[in-house]
């Protein structure tokens, strides 16, 4: 059950046990909230550092008072954090008591949350409460500084996110947290755990932790407990440094750009003569080859190939000889532990991948004492042949892989110690001092006293990573044999028929075997990819394959295996190498032979016992199971390593990987429990590999259609010779000649009519559901188109959407246009009837002007004065006046009723000052002077 949805639960059982329910009668909390009291309202102080020293064991002790606590008593304990400053005691007994509240914050045996957690939920709610104990890490106290710590550390066990939010809404609040790792080992080492916790999965706390000089401070303890000799302390400062440089490409520029990456390689060193390395070490060890991995691992937003930091990181710690020290760790026998000999040799691997200094390095790096010492190479392939354990193998192979991968040169390098082995070198078990090649036809030879075919297909593999994209190497193996003859009679043995022979026994071992042996299963894959590697754009190799008439045979009973979680890959990979054996088939039609070797040859055989349908159903197949799509998708990181998994981890049998699915578990054909053969799951497929798969299918369609449009010219050539009569020949046996060729030849049209019928019939069926496929782009695989056209449906429903309602609009907006001219048709008809009658009134004021004009002479002439007497304008005055006054008498009226109002009120308020015992005549002085001088003011004015 989690926290979160538990907690509801438990709180209310937290309000049974204290506060008692109907159902159940209440439980005897100890005296919590006595205790609760007299630490609030306590008069004496000894009295509440008692009640707090007390409360304190009493939370220790009893798990009911440990609920009741939590259900009434952070408030008064905040309250004495916030209030009672200078109190250390009181401060320092109510943060060892909230310590002694939060503890054991975990499940119990029965699954039910222990009221630790129950606390932890409950304070992390309260308000400020980080801010609060952040503040008082600025106490000179130590107890005080160890209790916020251990308390800081126990809400972000529980609400990291929440708390992460605080700590950095708090003004210094990191600022603080990094100066207690300057102070005394106790509380230095309580701040960098609570900093390991901090600084998982927030960028911004992680970027200012290392602005405020996290990493010179991380390699100083680091070296002060002993290095990568030291104790847990040690182990603490590298996953702290490891949560800041996982993913975070500009913490890793800061680092190699500050400090440079030599303290990093240092972690990684063994003492001459030491032993094994005990756990811690061991612990310490795969802590550092975290650090290494996360540095080349690059970053995931930027495109493989062009990310400058991954190539700055390589070339840096390259010139660092962490070379060496992973070669120690891995291939030199002084570490016992397999997951730290992984996880060296899966470094090795990303050092070298894509980076041609560091492979030329890693080509002429020697391992051992003098006199004693082999190259670098035979030694990583010895443990890949010999190794018992599969991680181990997988992580060796990694190497060689990366060694080889766009490096034709190296690629050519080891390909030239592969020659014969002498009649003698089967006396030789050992394996040492051989050369590479030699060792790898050795294991291949299978006389190695150990598993032959096991090994054999180890071999196979390795031989896979050689011949990948080199075809000078691909031509120079197909003719070596393997064993240098006895005598000059006897014919050698070559590689390409030997690994059949393996591909066979694998088969017969995978039907005696359970399917639940992963490692049995997986041969058959194995030496399949080795195939389709070699025959990739080798006709000779091609050619060298058909040869034997039961090989082809053998592919097309491979493609109908089932059974198993590795057969679809089986049958998949089967199909390409046909795929494969039609396209790059140079070998011309032969009609005098029985079993002709030709691209029509194999296509016969393919559409006449498997079927075009079948034949490209089980290329798809392989095409859509999770192991094959989740190879083309980047690399995860691996999980990162804690106090709670690192022991675990370095006491395991294989690196450190990331989790694989459950449809990943399932194609394996793991339980839940089994997690060995995880690491191959980016190692068997990988994106070259992928892309090359998607892009010959639709070669090989291209090459089926091109052979049943033009037929083999050799079963159907007319020799016009032969048509004429011969010297002696009858009549009749001259007809009988003819109608016997003709017959012939209508029984050989008849097949290809029936041959181009059936692969009409296919390509018709498989036409529907791969055309987009042909005309988009051929390297993306089903399950990425099938994402397209769900997108594109998507995006055409919008547009149909986003179209109606265009539409609708551009109805409203039509309607409205409607409605606006309308309105204006009658706004212009009310304006012109406006105008009429505008203009009417213009020609009645003109006509009223020419009457007043004329009544103006009339009076004149008749002697009328039409200005006003002085009498008449006395009056008005006068009656204007009177007006005036009555308005302000009532006006004065009203301002007197309100002054007498103030009056009461301002007498009320003086009789109440004077019972108060204030000096009224001092509270109003100055306000009198204050008015004479706005008085004068106004006068003035």
């Amino acid at each position: 059950m989690r926290p979160s949805t538990a907690l509801g639960m438990m709180v209310k059982g937290v309000g049974g046990f204290v506060f008692g329910s109907g159902d159940h009668p209440p439980e005897d909390d100890g005296g919590v909230e006595q205790l609760l009291e007299t630490i609030s309202n306590g008069t004496l102080a000894v009295d509440r550092r008692a009640a707090m020293e007390e409360l304190r064991v009493l939370v220790d002790e009893n798990r009911q008072a440990q609920l009741a606590f939590g259900a009434m008593g952070f408030p008064v304990l905040i309250g004495v954090l916030r209030d009672d400053r200078d109190d250390v005691d009181m401060v320092r007994g109510a943060l060892e008591t909230l310590v002694t509240a939060l503890s054991n914050a975990t499940q119990d045996d029965h699954g039910q949350l222990s009221p630790g957690l129950v606390n932890c939920e409950l304070l992390a709610r309260e308000q400020n409460i980080v801010a609060l104990l952040l503040s008082l890490l600025e106490e000179e106290d130590f107890y005080v500084r160890y209790y916020v710590l251990q308390l800081l550390t126990l809400l972000l066990s529980v609400s990291p996110a929440r708390l992460q939010e605080e700590v950095l809404a708090t003004p210094q609040g990191i600022t603080r947290l990094m100066d207690m790792m300057l102070e005394r080992e106790v509380i230095r080492n309580e701040a960098l755990l609570l900093l390991t916790h901090l600084t998982r999965a927030a960028k911004e706390i992680q970027k200012i932790v290392v602005f405020e000089g996290a990493f010179e401070r991380v390699f100083h303890i680091v070296k002060e407990e002993g290095g990568s000799d030291g104790g847990i302390v040690v182990q603490d400062c590298l996953e702290l440094l490891n949560n800041l440089l996982r993913n975070n490409s500009s913490n890793q520029v800061f680092l190699r750009e500050t400090m440079g990456l030599a303290n990093v390689a240092s972690l990684l060193s063994l003492r001459k003569g030491g032993g094994d390395a005990s756990q811690q070490k061991s612990v310490n060890l795969l802590c550092a080859l975290e650090t290494v991995a996360l540095l080349l691992a690059g970053s995931e937003d930027v495109e493989p190939g062009k990310d400058a930091n991954l190539a700055a990181n390589k070339k840096l710690l390259a010139q660092s000889d962490v070379l060496s020290y992973l070669l120690g760790l891995s291939v030199e026998g002084r570490i016992s532990a397999v997951a730290i000999r992984c996880l060296a040799l899966k470094c090795v691997g990303d050092l070298v991948n894509g980076h041609a200094n560091n492979r030329d390095i890693l080509a002429n790096k020697l391992v051992g004492d003098e006199g004693d010492a082999e190259p670098a190479m035979v030694c990583i392939l010895r443990v890949l042949l010999r190794t018992p354990n599969i991680n181990e193998c997988i992580a060796a192979e990694y190497v060689i892989k990366c060694f080889c991968e766009g490096n034709p040169d190296g690629q050519t390098m080891l390909a030239s110690t592969i020659t014969p082995l002498p009649q003698s070198s089967r006396r030789r078990e050992d394996g040492h001092h051989l050369s590479f090649g030699s060792m790898l036809i050795q294991a291949l030879v299978g006389i190695d006293g150990r598993n032959d075919l096991e090994a054999s297909c180890r071999a196979a593999s390795v031989l896979s990573h050689i011949l990948k994209n080199n075809i000078k190497c691909k031509e120079r193996v197909l003719s070596i044999p393997l064993e240098i003859p006895s005598s000059r009679l006897a014919t050698p043995e070559l590689l390409l028929p030997r690994c059949m022979r393996y591909l066979a026994a694998a088969s017969a071992s995978v039907r005696h075997e359970s399917v639940d042996n992963v490692s049995t299963a997986w041969l058959q894959p194995v030496i399949l990819r080795l195939l389709v590697t070699w025959l990739a754009e080798c006709p000779p190799a091609v050619s060298a394959f058909l040869e034997t008439a039961t090989h082809l045979p053998f592919l097309v009973e491979l493609m109908s295996s089932s059974g198993s979680p590795v057969s679809v890959h089986v049958a998949g990979l089967a199909a390409v190498l046909l795929g494969e054996c039609i396209v790059y088939n140079e070998n011309k039609p032969s009609p005098s032979s029985s079993a002709g070797t030709d691209a029509s040859a194999v296509l016969e055989m393919v559409n006449q016992r498997i079927g075009l349908t079948a034949f490209f159903s089980k290329w798809e197949d392989m095409r859509l199971s999770p192991l094959f799509i989740a190879s083309s998708t980047p690399t995860r990181l691996p999980q990162a390593l804690t106090r709670s998994t690192a022991a675990a981890v370095a006491a395991g049998d294989g690196f450190i990987a990331a989790a694989a699915s459950t449809e990943e578990k399932l194609e394996l054909g793991l339980h839940s429990g089994d997690a060995s053969p995880e690491a191959a799951l980016p190692l068997f497929y990988d994106a070259p590999f992928v892309q090359f798969i998607n892009l010959l299918e639709p070669v090989v369609r291209n090459r089926i259609v091109e052979l049943f449009t033009n037929p083999k010219s050799g079963a159907v050539t007319v020799e016009v010779a032969g048509w004429e009569p011969a010297e002696g020949e009858s009549e009749s046996d001259y007809t009988t000649r003819l109608k016997t060729v003709l017959q012939t030849q209508a029984q050989e049209i008849q097949e290809l009519l029936a041959r181009n019928s059936a692969l009409a019939e296919d390509l018709l069926i498989n036409s529907n559901e791969k055309a987009v496929v042909q005309d988009s782009s051929t390297h993306r695989s089903s399950a990425s188109l099938k994402a397209d056209v769900d997108r594109l449906k998507q995006q055409l429903e919008e547009s149909q959407q986003k179209t109606t309602a265009a539409i609708n609009q551009s109805r409203e907006l039509e309607s409205e246009v409607a409605s606006y001219k309308q309105l204006a048709s009658r706004y212009e008809a009310e304006l012109q009837s406006l105008s009429s009658a505008y203009n009417e009134l213009e020609k009645m004021n003109h006509g009223m002007e020419g009457q007043m004009k004329s009544l103006r002479s009339v009076v004149e002439g008749k002697g009328v004065s039409l200005k006003p007497s002085p009498e008449e304008l006395e009056a008005a005055r006068e009656e204007g006046r009177a007006e005036a006054q009555k308005e302000n008498e009532a006006e004065l009226n009203d301002l007197l009723v309100c002054l007498g109002q103030e009056e009461s009120k301002v007498e009320k308020l003086r009789a109440r000052l004077e019972e108060l015992g204030e000096d009224v005549g001092a509270l109003l002085e100055g306000i009198g002077g204050g008015d004479e001088e706005d008085e004068e003011d106004e006068e003035e004015q």
